[in-house]
């Protein structure tokens, strides 16, 4: 049985083991140095093949005094209908990303709601609740979006959340200001489980690997008919090595933006390390503290 607050995919789920990305590496690694990786070594891969290309089908291909006309013709359709695909995946990726980021934003905002609402409630009951909430946030934090930037949906903060949602349902309101206090404080807690189902969508949320396999075709498709212009040496290899750098730049990007919760590019927990240090930490200090006087032995008379 799912608790409120879980994707009902059963315990921790690993991208990896599912769908198995085809840029999925690119996230254990620094940023700077994948986009170094992707830009030089697709303009090297250009470079190099537009040297073989030339000394193997250089002769055979330019036989006919019009190749340049037709080439030419076929990369401006090519590169029209390629440049509006990645331009797509491109925008769809940051779209993604900056919603996933705001939807952060927001389930911390509900979370910060909550906890003042719970605040509200009467002791010992309202300090319990607000002790689960700063669980959960802690936990969010410390362990649910590192297990997020490796690819695994979490489920241990789903339940603190679980524990916060049975202890708030077991209260028996003693007047009718409790009631409204209780309701409003069940519908914040639904509200910030069902935010929360959606941002463990998102942590598998990326582009299908089958357009990747199109994006990586269309890459090379279009380098290949650089290749088959003629020119001079030169600015063949810097005309080549330009394309494929940045054919390779604009690949990267979007690989990067892909996963909003994977990589060094990426959405962090900041709006819920926000909301504990401004709200949440004075009261868990204070609980602290008086739970250290609580064990300590009381002084004779």
């Amino acid at each position: 049985m799912h608790s409120h607050g879980e994707v009902p995919r059963g315990d921790s789920t690993s991208i990896a083991e599912n769908f198995g990305p085809v840029l999925f590496w690119i996230y254990d690694h620094p940023a700077w140095q994948m986009a170094l990786l992707f830009t030089f070594g697709v303009a090297g891969f250009a470079v190099v093949g537009v040297l073989l290309f030339r000394r193997v089908f250089g002769a055979w291909l330019h036989r006919d005094d019009k190749v340049n006309e037709m080439v030419g013709f076929a990369m401006a359709s090519f590169s029209m209908l390629y440049g509006l695909l990645l331009g797509l995946l491109a925008v769809a990726a940051y779209q993604g990303f900056a919603d996933t980021s705001g939807l952060t934003d927001r389930e911390s905002t509900v979370l910060a709601t909550l906890y003042g609402a719970t605040a509200a409630l009467p002791d010992p009951i309202g300090n319990e609740l607000q002790a689960d909430l700063r669980r959960y946030t802690r936990n969010v934090i410390d362990v649910s979006w590192p297990e997020q930037r490796r690819g695994v949906i979490p489920t241990e903060a789903g339940e603190i959340l679980e524990s916060y949602l049975v202890r708030l349902h077991a209260f028996e309101p003693r007047s009718y200001r409790e009631q409204n206090l209780q309701a409003e404080a069940l519908g914040l807690a639904n509200e910030l489980v069902q935010i929360r189902r959606t941002r463990l969508l998102s942590v598998d949320g990326g582009i299908p690997e089958i357009l990747w396999w199109v994006v990586v075709t269309g890459a090379l498709i279009n380098i290949l008919l650089v290749w088959m212009l003629d020119m001079a040496l030169a600015t063949h290899v810097i005309l080549s090595a330009m394309v494929g750098g940045f054919l390779g730049l604009v690949i990267f990007l979007v690989a990067a933006m892909d996963y909003p919760f994977r990589g060094e590019v990426s959405v962090g927990p900041d709006s819920f390390e926000f909301v504990y240090e401004t709200i949440m930490a004075r009261d868990a200090n204070s609980a602290g503290a008086a739970a250290i006087a609580a064990t300590k032995p009381n002084a004779p008379d």
